[in-house]
């Protein structure tokens, strides 16, 4: 009974519905490295503003704790 129960939790039929099939997974990859090319110009400043914000709070945290 216990290796009847094993064998339904961790089949491997459920996983199979996650992952794309092959033939398709060359279309998602150049799709999502499209769009990473597109977002890049906006998302620098973005990311240059999160770290001045984290290296201020960080900063004011530091001078807290002394």
């Amino acid at each position: 009974m216990l290796q009847l129960l094993m064998a339904m939790a961790f089949s491997a039929a459920p996983l199979t519905l996650y992952v794309p099939p092959v033939r398709s997974l060359s279309l998602f990859v150049e799709t999502m490295e499209t769009l990473c090319r597109e977002c890049a110009p906006y998302s620098h400043g973005a990311v240059a503003r999160l770290r001045l914000g984290l290296s201020r709070i960080f900063a004011g945290l530091a001078r807290a704790l002394r």
